[in-house]
């Protein structure tokens, strides 16, 4: 894709982030770190980014600590690092088993100046952990009690036998509160009180003292680090929404974040009260909820539900755009709208700059041979 090229002469519907408005997001967050100790108190989940450019825009400001979800986007972070000649430590955010362990401990293998671990939630996946995949470091999952993975916050007993079994590949506590979503940030505060002093209680245990604690996504980061006893451990947050920012964040309180990825649609059909754009729930997060977007610059024009390739929108006061107009879609929930795209165009302001290829999106799915790495079956 040319440089030269404009908005109106791409194809919809398009995947848009505007490069300048990253940047803007991530000074934003070094504003919020500073007084708690700056960079070091995050470790970003790269889930959201999933594009090289970002990426580096992340390891341009000094950023070496991360969490990823899958074996494609701990490659791609990994490949990136290697070429720019930089160490990084990375958490895979799931207690990975089987291929994708064996994945992992080949990716473990092949780059050996970056540090990688894993969750692991009982004694047992522990030591085959420990045991097939040796370099691997390991995270116990504490649960609080959001009900999707990990150990109870308060069951001692299998929370002990996990850190024994770690040993000494043990990295600390992992915990994500991510059903901590109040409206208010006084109630997300209250909500968050007990599960953070039970952690920071947790962190007292001889085998984790000293460990690193990490906790909280975008809707409580701020709160995990107004919690004056994690200041005295090594405690991270790591929110990956703020990268690009969406409405459901912006929602919640939280100042100072621009909306930096948008999808670019244009309008296929007209009548009186509606206008239907070419974009479905195959390029936005339908799952999000109704509205699953909001239409930038038209703050009348109500999203209603997508289906595949079309998204309908009424009009509260009456006006309408023309039938080939170009509108751009803010997300709801951002993270799910970038995966869904194979290649993203780069823009500063309003300038495009070229396309590059979304290459975190997606699963590998490729089989690891027994000879390229420990069989992993646990």
């Amino acid at each position: 894709m040319s440089a030269n090229t404009t908005l109106e002469r791409l194809q919809t519907p398009a995947l848009l982030v505007r490069l300048d408005r990253v940047r803007s997001n991530l000074e934003r967050m070094k504003v919020l770190l500073a007084p708690h100790g700056g960079l070091e108190r995050w470790r970003p989940h790269v889930k959201t980014a999933k594009t090289p450019s970002v990426q580096n825009l992340l390891l341009d400001s000094g950023l070496r600590q991360f969490k990823c979800a899958t074996t494609r986007e701990a490659r791609v972070l990994l490949e990136l690092a290697r070429a720019r000649d930089v160490s990084i430590d990375l958490c895979v955010a799931l207690a990975l088993r089987g291929a994708n362990l064996a994945r992992l401990a080949q990716l473990s293998e092949a780059h050996p100046r970056c540090r990688l671990s894993v969750l692991t939630e009982n004694a047992e996946h522990a030591r085959a952990v420990r045991s097939l995949a040796p370099r691997l470091g390991l995270w116990v999952d504490v649960d609080p009690r959001m009900g999707r993975s990990g150990v109870e916050v308060n069951d001692d007993e299998r929370l002990a036998s996990v850190r024994n079994a770690a040993g000494d590949a043990l990295r600390g506590l992992h915990a994500y509160e991510g059903h901590v979503r109040h409206a208010k940030p006084a109630e997300r505060s209250a909500a968050c009180e007990p599960l953070f002093e039970a952690l920071a209680h947790l962190m007292q245990t001889p085998q984790l003292r000293g460990l690193e604690l990490v906790t909280s996504g975008t809707p409580t980061f701020e709160q995990a680090l107004a919690f004056a006893p994690f200041r005295a451990l090594r405690h991270r947050i790591s929110p990956g929404i703020v990268v690009y920012w969406d409405h459901n964040s912006a929602s919640l309180g939280i100042e100072g974040f621009a909306i930096a990825a948008t999808v670019l649609a244009r309008v296929i059909s007209s009548t009186r009260e509606r206008v239907t754009l070419d974009a479905g729930s195959k390029a936005l997060d339908a799952a999000a909820g109704d509205p699953c977007v909001r239409v930038r610059g038209w703050p009348a024009l109500e999203a209603q539900r997508p289906s595949e390739e079309h998204l309908p929108l009424r009009a509260t006061d009456g006006r309408l755009p023309v039938a080939g107009a170009l509108l751009e879609l803010e997300p709801r929930h951002v993270c799910p709208m970038v995966n869904l795209a194979e290649r993203v165009v780069l823009l500063e302001g309003e300038r495009v700059l070229g396309s590059e290829a979304v290459t975190a999106r997606g699963h590998d799915i490729e089989p690891c041979e027994a000879d390229d790495t420990p069989r992993a079956v646990c």
